[in-house]
């Protein structure tokens, strides 16, 4: 063997080893996590109106039993990729907040890739299931795995949004290309995709209606510059 291919093969783990550690462990140390707070479902600038206490145990993020709050991470982040393994139970409602200010509601001032059983609305819309960004743009294809385990992987670079569920590509986006309004809960507008924050925070919801908490594992960061 040439040695040139030799020490190919020789660095090639070294290379790998070096990738791995680029990405940052969220939830690796048991009891409330740090760097992260509580805040309510429809304006991330207030406490929720009843405390819910999320923790960590043996690597996995467990919700509070009390319904309607975030979890939202402090520090802010612009160009990352987020991967986790998420579980909501039969009348389940979570969702991940993407470039979220830390005022208002990430699923209309920010980003929400939606996580939601079906049987919680079984009028919603597409883009209100689970892969949706909230009201805004459906998945590609609705691949969610009910009351089981389910892989997300999102990764966020200026306006190039991708994201995939159990494997599937679910998003391949250029986020400038998205000028519909899209309308709140209330009825009222909020910014199209294409003015939402490129800055902002992620985060973790609980909405779910029935005592199932929302489970969360495997969850690790990395920024990219």
């Amino acid at each position: 063997m040439p040695t040139a291919c030799l020490l190919c093969i020789l660095m090639l783990p070294i290379v790998v080893h070096a990738q791995d550690k680029t990405y940052k462990p969220l939830f690796d140390r048991d009891g409330p996590p740090e760097g992260w707070v509580v805040r309510a479902w429809n304006d991330v600038s207030k406490e929720p109106t009843k405390p819910s206490q999320w923790s960590v145990k043996d690597g996995v993020l467990t919700s509070g039993k009390e319904r309607g709050n975030w979890l939202m991470y402090e520090k802010p982040l612009g160009d990352f990729i987020l991967e986790l393994e998420i579980k909501i139970g039969p009348q389940g409602n979570s969702g991940i907040a993407l470039r979220a200010p830390l005022k208002g509601d990430p699923a209309f001032d920010g980003l929400e890739l939606q996580v939601a059983d079906y049987r919680y609305n079984m009028k919603a819309l597409d883009s209100e299931l689970t892969g949706g960004l909230y009201r805004a743009i459906a998945p590609k294809k609705q691949v969610y795995k009910p009351t089981e385990w389910n892989a997300v992987r999102i990764e966020l670079k200026g306006n190039r949004f991708k994201a995939t569920l159990n494997g599937e590509l679910i998003h391949d986006l250029d986020l400038s290309k998205y000028d519909t309004l899209v309308k709140r809960h209330d009825g009222t507008d909020a910014s199209p995709i294409k003015d939402r924050p490129r800055i902002g925070h992620i985060g973790f919801q609980h909405l779910s209606r029935d005592t199932d908490p929302v489970l969360i594992r495997a969850a690790r960061l990395m920024e990219l510059k």
